[in-house]
């Protein structure tokens, strides 16, 4: 498209030009005789006429001022000069082409700032025994000019929850849910407000049953806190402020660790083990592992049978389930037959369900065995597991595996995110003659 403009003056010029030199010719062809000139007198050719493309009406006249200025008192054009100037184009609606109109940016009367003056937002305990999180502060209004007038200043603060798997695609109520926890009007009539700062203080109290904020790939949990002040109209536009609050909940830690047994038939495979049910994402967790009853002996063939650890394996598993709900226009109208019958209601959303690992490693060695014995035959492993690349996530993974954990969490709308820890170990079944443990022979590999 640039070229096609550049044409178009191009040929555009070319032909004014040639008008006007022609008719220049036939007059003065007709009303004076030709005559020698110097060089240095010599008019320029239509090639060589210089066409002001002035931008305003101003400019040109700024640009004759200074030039006039510049010029000598006493100097006088000759007519073939004056005709030429005579002739000179201007375009002054040239000189935007390919620009769009820069509107000024409109001054603010005045700005909005948030101070936050409470704590971080922490939940102590579960949602059960929470009793909450305060939070206040102040919005401060620094007003440049005196005798603003202001129509309102309200605030709000919403939970917002976005679902990524929503009950229709592509519709925003069905993605964007908002529940509004407090709301505040600082302006009880139209005020007229003095320059200077001024504070407008806040506070509310969070229930203890609330979500933390997550993030994950079903769902994402906000707090948002909006404010706005809206000037009398023709005194600026309104001022918004918008601010995210991350809410975080802590686990209280037992003072021993959670002891776990279990067998597994038809072996007389043994394990048990000890680690923590509350951890920290950021930090080293230790898990304790005993394998007891991999050996026994078989009188009949006379030999033993050993059940060797050959590899282990274990993860954090995060398991997340929430209701993407419908919104009021795309809710079923109707009721299937069962559900009529039945007098259900009709269903408003749709489950959703996601797992994701967070948390992975794969041992071949680093535990002590003992085979010495049939009856004192034992594997004891102790280990370190946790969140993060350090224990086995890969740090080039896609964004959707590197998202952020999420705490264990249980709201009322049926979201929930609960953990999980997997160890899973690979045995290999040897057997080797009695008093003879060097000579083993492999005869099966299991999974516990």
């Amino acid at each position: 498209m640039p070229h096609r403009v550049a044409n178009f003056l191009r040929a555009s010029t070319s032909t004014l030009e040639s008008q006007i030199f022609k008719k220049s010719s036939d007059k003065n062809g007709t009303t004076q005789p030709r005559r020698q000139k110097s060089p240095s007198s010599k008019p320029p050719r239509s090639s060589e006429r210089i066409f002001s493309y002035e931008s305003s009406t101003e400019e040109g006249a700024d640009e004759s001022h200074s030039s006039a200025g510049k010029m000598a008192p006493d100097r006088h054009e000759s007519p073939a000069e004056t005709h030429h100037s005579h002739h000179r184009l201007s375009f002054p609606g040239f000189a935007h082409l390919g620009r769009g109109s820069k509107d000024s940016p409109s001054s603010h009367g005045a700005s909005l700032d948030l101070v936050v003056e409470s704590p971080p937002i922490v939940f102590h305990g579960d949602t059960e025994t929470s009793t909450g999180a305060l939070v206040s502060g102040q919005l401060l209004l620094q007003v440049k000019e005196d005798g603003l007038p202001l129509e309102s200043f309200n605030a709000t603060l919403n939970i917002h929850v976005t679902q990524k798997k929503p009950f229709t695609p592509h519709c925003h109520d069905c993605t964007h849910q908002y529940t509004e926890l407090q709301s505040w009007s600082f302006l009880k009539a139209p005020l007229a407000m003095t320059k200077g700062m001024h504070q407008f203080p806040f506070s509310v109290l969070l229930g203890g049953h609330l979500p933390a904020t997550l993030d994950n790939p079903l769902m994402s949990i906000a707090y948002e806190l909006k404010a706005e002040a809206v000037p009398k109209t023709g005194h600026g536009p309104a001022m918004k402020l918008d601010k995210v609050f991350e809410v975080k909940r802590s686990l209280p830690t037992h003072e021993t660790p959670h002891h776990s047994l279990r067998v597994f038939p038809p072996t007389n495979i043994k394990a048990s083990v000890h680690f923590p049910q509350v951890i920290h994402p950021t930090g080293a967790n230790t898990l304790t592992l005993r394998l007891d009853g991999i050996a026994r002996p078989n009188e009949k063939n006379g030999t033993v049978e050993f059940w060797k650890l050959k590899k282990l394996t274990w993860r954090i598993e995060e398991k997340a389930k929430t209701v993407a709900p419908a919104c009021e226009k795309h809710t079923p109208k109707e009721l299937d037959a069962a559900g009529a019958s039945s007098g259900a209601q009709p269903k408003k959303g749709f489950q959703r369900t996601d797992m994701r690992v967070i948390g992975e490693k794969t041992l071949f060695s680093g535990w002590k065995s003992n085979y010495d014995s049939t009856e004192d035959a034992s594997v004891d492993l102790e280990l370190e597991y946790g969140v993060g690349k350090n224990f086995g996530l890969d740090p080039d993974a896609s964004p959707k595996d590197k998202r952020r954990h999420a705490c264990d969490a249980k709201s009322a709308d049926g979201s929930e995110v609960t953990h999980q820890l997997m160890v899973e170990m690979v045995v290999s079944q040897e057997w080797a003659p009695a008093g003879r443990p060097s000579l083993v022979t492999q005869t099966g590999v299991g999974r516990i």
